[in-house]
């Protein structure tokens, strides 16, 4: 099926292919698609519900019926993609899906035989009764039968990469308007970015026979390109769909790395690109829709503008005999293209009455395909004409119902299209996307002419939002003529069971099954797509949208304007969610965050424990401690008795600035932070919107407008999605700048009665803090930061300096305390010294407690107002019924556990009867006893009882007394000495 001379492809690069096992060669340049169409061969898939023969419909990545499994080395295989997309490569091995056992023979297709009976809607009224078949026979039955292809379930080992671009003006789309606007942006100085989705660049021009400028489109695409290839503010990125338009100008994009290649196990697959551009211009061109007729989804029925394509492009003849049946003067072109490059043009019907009749071919005018044969490629048409029918024998028919302009990205924000009555067909809104300027043919511009001038437009509009001159570029000359359509959506057919027309392809729905909706009552468009899965097919209705909408439109007597168009989101079309998840694999899902005391720990011999998003310390073992215990206990004693210094950097550090600073830390937190002094820090608790505990942690000032607030590990990434939400919602114009900075501040715990001393030996001029305190400090010359906190209850300190200096910090510190008797402590050390002390960790903030379960209850400030609020003082968050936070101490050495219930001795033990839980746990060498802190119903009042102390799961029975959560110094004397 090759034509000699015609098309891009190289002839003198023959390559090697499998398709459903057997062996072809296509050529350098070819798409699955056209190589299959080259050896002949028609038949390619098999349609979602009725398993009906399906063939190539279009040239690109809207295709709904050509999808195959591509087969990899060691059994993995893509399902789902397009033949018309996927490049041909050496080696290249497909197969067909959705069939069974074959492709030729599927016994599914006795699902057509069924038909009248799956109509629209008919799983909603089939599953419903008997009712206990559902779980036993109809789920297990849909669930074999859903889906279109397969995977191999093996772990995906290919490589796929994510990456950021920033630009002046991004271009989607290389077509005439896409390449004069990139052309003008970059000889003005702008930093562009041209992005094509595919392998070539050129759009429509690479297609057809225009001439711009006396010469061959091809030719002034590649001058075109050579010049802006040539230009260093210009990045050309091929192979590239701009897939989704989201806030502040930013876009989605992926690329297609390797899939044109063989795999190559370093090479990537795809690479997700996130690109944020301060202006945009959509030049993705137009779409052709076809017409619903009888049987109109045989092989071999395309769309005119894919026949072109086939031809002009990789030189391929789709057909032997082609008729071309539409409703515009585009679609004649395809006629005009196959005779001049001796292809038989069987017909033209043309379904406007006025249409010209002047072609070197047969043509019928008011006329209309109404039906057509072939099982498993088109063999006959049927036409009517003059209130006749005519047979015409043809195995290729170009169909063209006219152009959808690809307005999809210009929806992705909430915005909603224009109807255009006369381009029979949808628009993009001004100004529905910031900053994004639809030209060309998809802003509804249709000529060769116009959309270049439109692409001009665009770019000078772009270029002056910038702040640039435009540089003049003199267009070429090129095709103008208007663009003529009557509107035609289906063709009417008799009534009958098995008599149907197709709108959506892929999911197999019919114009039947769109009138049966609006007779259902389902005449909202939403509620249509849902009933009938319009347009939820893998082309997601690119194809069938507008087509099926007008079908409503007629069944319920209203206009195409007034029943409106279903919603378009992001992806345009299906990204892997390898590409957009790149690197979340293993250690890339999970990643080793290692603190600046990292290599220094490990030297030590510290094991690591996962905290949160960070690996951290748990102890630090001596020669000769038997195990974790020992040196856990040794280091409590050492923070009660001498010096211990711990790396507390994985707590959330957020800096807060500007003069509204402190009214917005009023609004989140429960207590007071406005008045705070400079130089002085104040423990808070933050509430969630529902009135429970979100965290707490401290707030420095440290200036007037300028605080740093500190929050637990385990809810950084939560504390900062919070206060960013509330600046949006509720502080926008609040004068207010708060950034993250957790990263940029290595922070070390300096706690026991010698810290002071330890202290002083590394500060250039040690300040005297009070407790809770703060000043800025050099470190060795370094400026640092100092808090006077303690999370030990002895006195503490905080020292902070920027990450690069941290871990020279720490090991000057550690030989610093070890001069003094004290060291390093890990994380059992500050587990065990925050019980003995009652201090509050995410056991106990774990997302059910409120500040009254904690004891906390007056640190509401009723002076102001805050989030949670109002809803922290809801009946039932508060009084006696509630658990409360307690300290246990059991009456023998008897340890306890984690996650232990309680219960009041005597009474059986069950679920009724739970009277509480333990959170936290610990055995404190320096009170010689295991401890807890827990809740306990009505614990507050209680202290002094005995409790029973449960964990059927670790054999733990044991008797405690209820007591005061804070075990050591009670008053505080250690801490503020």
């Amino acid at each position: 099926m090759r034509i000699a001379g015609k098309g891009l492809t190289d002839p003198s690069v023959p390559v090697g292919f499998r398709f459903d096992g057997r062996d072809y060669v296509g050529q350098a340049g070819d798409t699955l698609a056209s190589a299959l169409l080259a050896n002949g061969v028609k038949l390619v898939g098999r349609s979602f519900k009725y398993h009906r023969p399906r063939g190539v419909l279009t040239a690109g990545s809207e295709e709904p019926n050509a999808l195959v499994e591509v087969l990899e080395e060691g059994g993995q295989r893509t399902p789902n993609v397009r033949a018309t997309v996927q490049e041909l490569y050496p080696g290249l091995a497909a197969r067909s899906q959705n069939r069974f056992p074959t492709l030729g023979f599927d016994l599914l297709a006795l699902n057509d035989l069924a038909a009248p009976l799956l109509g629209a809607g008919f799983y909603y009224k089939t599953f419903m009764w008997p009712r206990h078949f559902w779980e036993g026979l109809y789920e297990p039955l849909i669930r074999r039968a859903a889906g279109l292809g397969s995977l191999s379930r093996q772990h995906d080992a290919a490589a796929y990469e994510k990456a950021y671009a920033f630009c002046d003006l991004l271009v989607i789309g290389a077509g005439p308007a896409g390449l004069v606007a990139a052309l003008e942006a970059g000889r003005a100085g702008a930093d562009v970015i041209l992005a094509d989705e595919d392998a070539r660049m050129g759009g429509r021009l690479l297609s057809e026979t225009l001439v711009l400028e006396g010469r061959p489109g091809m030719e002034w695409v590649t001058s075109v390109l050579a010049e802006l290839e040539s230009l260093p503010n210009v990045r050309l990125m091929p192979r590239t769909t701009v897939t989704g338009a989201y806030d502040h100008g930013t876009y989605g994009a992926l690329e297609r790395v390797g899939l044109h290649l063989a795999p190559r196990p370093y090479l990537p697959r795809e690479c997700f690109w996130r690109i944020v551009a301060k202006q945009a211009i959509l030049a993705a061109g137009a779409l052709e829709r076809p017409v619903a007729f009888e049987n109109n989804d045989r092989p071999g029925i395309m769309l005119a503008s894919a026949v072109r394509s086939y031809l002009n492009r990789y030189g391929v003849a789709p057909g032997r005999r082609v008729t071309v049946f539409t409703n515009n003067e585009e679609a004649r072109r395809t006629a005009r293209d196959l005779m001049a490059a001796g292809v038989p043009v069987a017909a033209i019907i043309d379904a406007r009455p006025h249409a010209s009749a002047v072609e070197d071919c047969p043509v019928y005018t008011g006329a209309t395909v109404i039906n057509t044969r072939g099982r498993k490629g088109l063999s006959h048409i049927t036409v009517r004409h003059g209130g006749g029918e005519a047979l015409i024998e043809t195995d290729c028919l170009a169909i063209s119902g006219g152009w959808n302009p690809t307005l999809h990205l210009t929806c992705h924000r909430n915005g909603r299209p224009l109807w255009n009555e006369a381009l029979a067909a949808f628009v993009p809104a001004p100004g529905a996307v910031p900053g994004l300027e639809p030209a060309g043919a998809a802003a509804g511009i249709m000529s060769t002419a116009a959309c270049l001038a439109s692409g001009q437009r665009a770019a000078r509009g772009a270029l002056e939002a910038l702040g640039r001159k435009p540089a003049a570029i003199r267009l070429p000359a090129a095709e103008d003529a208007p663009y003529v359509i009557q509107a035609l959506w289906q063709v009417p057919h008799a009534p009958g069971l098995w008599r149907r027309a197709w709108l959506d392809f892929a999911n197999d729905v019919t114009v039947k099954d769109v009138k049966l909706a609006a007779q259902e009552n389902f005449v909202s468009v939403e509620h249509m797509k849902r009933y009938t899965t319009q347009g939820m097919a893998p082309d997601q209705g690119k194809n069938s949208n507008v087509a099926a909408l007008a079908v409503l439109a007629d069944a319920t007597g209203r206009s195409v304007a007034e029943t409106g168009v279903t919603t378009f989101r992001p992806p345009y079309t299906p990204v892997s969610i390898a590409a957009m998840g790149a690197g979340g694999r293993g250690t890339g899902f999970a990643p080793q965050r290692f603190l600046t005391s990292h290599t220094a720990s490990v030297e030590r011999g510290a094991p690591m424990i996962e905290a949160g998003l960070w690996y951290r310390a748990g102890y630090f073992p001596r020669p000769g401690e038997a195990d974790w215990r020992t040196a856990c206990d040794r280091e409590v004693r050492m923070v009660r008795e001498r010096a211990g210094v711990c790396d507390v950097s994985t707590l959330g550090k957020i800096d807060i600035q500007g003069a509204d600073a402190g009214r917005f830390l009023d609004f989140v937190y429960a207590n007071t932070f406005s008045t705070l002094p400079v130089g002085r820090v104040r423990y808070g608790l933050m509430l969630r919107d529902d009135g429970h505990v979100m965290d707490d942690g401290t707030a420095a000032r440290l200036a007037d407008g300028h605080f740093v607030m500190t929050t637990t590990t385990a809810a950084a990434g939560q504390v900062m999605r919070h206060l960013d939400f509330v600046q949006q919602a509720f502080c926008a114009d609040w004068d207010l700048r708060l950034m993250s900075v957790t990263e940029a501040w290595a922070q070390f715990a300096v706690a026991g009665p010698r810290a002071r001393a330890l202290l002083a030996s590394v500060l250039d001029a040690p300040p005297d803090l009070p407790f809770m305190g703060c000043a800025p400090v050099l470190v060795h010359g370094v400026k640092g930061r100092l808090f006077r906190i303690s999370f030990s209850g002895e006195e503490g300190y905080e020292i902070a300096v920027p990450a690069r200096y941290g871990e020279a910090l720490f090991r000057d510190l550690l030989a610093r305390a070890e001069v003094l008797g004290g060291g390093p402590y890990g994380m059992e050390a500050l587990n065990v010294l925050r019980i003995e002390k009652g201090f509050l960790t995410h056991a106990e903030l774990h997302g059910r407690t409120t500040a009254f379960d904690l004891g906390l209850g007056r640190m509401i400030s009723a002076g102001k107002d805050c989030i949670g609020k109002a809803a922290s003082q809801r009946p039932g968050l508060t009084g006696p019924e509630r658990e409360q936070l307690v300290g246990l101490r059991p009456q023998t050495e008897a340890p306890l556990t984690a996650g232990a219930h309680l219960f009041v001795p005597g009474e059986e033990v069950g679920r009724a009867q739970d009277q509480g839980y333990t959170t936290s746990v610990c055995y404190s060498p320096t009170l010689g006893s295991w401890l807890a802190l827990g809740f306990l119903k009505n614990g507050r009042a209680r202290q002094g009882e005995v409790i029973r102390v449960v964990d059927h799961l670790r054999a733990v029975d044991v008797l405690c007394e209820v007591c005061d959560p804070v075990f050591y110094d009670r008053e505080g004397e250690k801490l503020r000495a």
